[in-house]
């Protein structure tokens, strides 16, 4: 984890606007190193683990969510999961995706992100049943799709940037992001100015290439009358284990283990959040046939 990967949580306008902005390079770095990214996989990527971090800037500390966006573009699926404590794991379906550039030259992430599907949001909070919320996606770009789904499904009026500049020698330039969501009660005066506030940020690939920190972010936007109430290390973790994909092994039943050991003759299991390999020998599949037939 790099030193400089963390979220601020703040309030703003006169603590009538939740704040957080977080710094995460480090983070869209460890997930090009796990995986085997094209430029334009890595953005995509790094965005989503950008948004799901400050989604779950809101959730209490062992509470879970998972962000999938499916666009229908060739990337096809990006799925981070996230937690209250600030770490993420993702992955994108097809990680060999080239990013073209538009008419204009730029580069144009909502051509291999897709704008014809859905971004869904799982949190799991302790309860019986997770909560699920899903909204069309509107441009492909992430931010904004995030931004409609916190409107739209958890009617939070809020705002969303999120980063992750990557060179064509996949070096990660910068990443990170912001979040904005007006609390209840809010003035009609604050609503409106936020809008030139955030315009005033411009590029903020460019502010954190430069070096600015999530507080200089949320300067820019609410000036003085801002309130840091804490900041919290934000980190690419993965909690795979042996010991859960044997369990999984498990569930499979006993013919999908026996074929294993005789056709076979052991396993290889693979994560698909941190790309770690398992492998099981021909004696421990028949401990785990075992296991199955208990």
């Amino acid at each position: 984890m790099s030193e400089k990967d963390y979220m601020v949580r703040a309030l703003g306008s006169s603590e009538q606007v939740r704040a957080y902005a977080l710094s995460g390079k480090g983070v869209v770095e460890e997930a090009c190193r796990r995986h085997h990214l094209t430029v334009g996989a890595a953005i995509a990527l790094g965005r989503t683990m950008m948004g799901t971090l400050l989604l779950g800037a809101t959730l209490k500390g062992d509470d879970k969510l998972t962000v999938k966006i499916n666009g229908g573009g060739p990337l096809g699926s990006i799925v981070v999961d996230g937690n209250g404590h600030g770490t993420v794991k993702g992955y994108v379906q097809h990680e060999d995706v080239e990013l073209p550039k538009d008419e204009n030259g730029i580069d144009s992430l909502a051509s291999i992100v897709g704008t014809n599907g859905v971004v869904t949001v799982i949190k799991d909070l302790g309860l019986k049943e997770p909560f699920s919320g899903q909204t069309p996606i509107v441009s492909g770009e992430i931010g904004d799709d995030l931004t409609y789904y916190l409107a739209s499904s958890e009617q939070i009026p809020s705002a969303i940037g999120l980063s992750a500049a990557i060179d064509e020698k996949h070096q990660v330039l910068a990443a990170g992001g912001f979040m904005l969501q007006v609390l209840p009660g809010a003035s009609d005066e604050v609503v409106a100015s936020l809008e030139e506030k955030i315009k005033a940020i411009g590029s903020l690939s460019k502010r954190l290439e430069k070096g600015e920190t999530p507080e200089d972010i949320l300067r820019v936007i609410f000036g003085a009358d801002l309130k840091i109430l804490d900041k919290l290390p934000v980190s690419f973790r993965c909690d795979c284990s042996k010991e859960k994909f044997a369990a999984a092994i498990v569930a499979l039943g006993e013919k999908e283990i026996t074929n294993l050991i005789e056709e076979d003759h052991g396993a290889e299991a693979v994560c698909r959040f941190c790309g770690k390999k398992y492998h099981y020998s021909e004696d421990e599949l028949k401990q785990l046939l075992k296991d199955a037939q208990e």
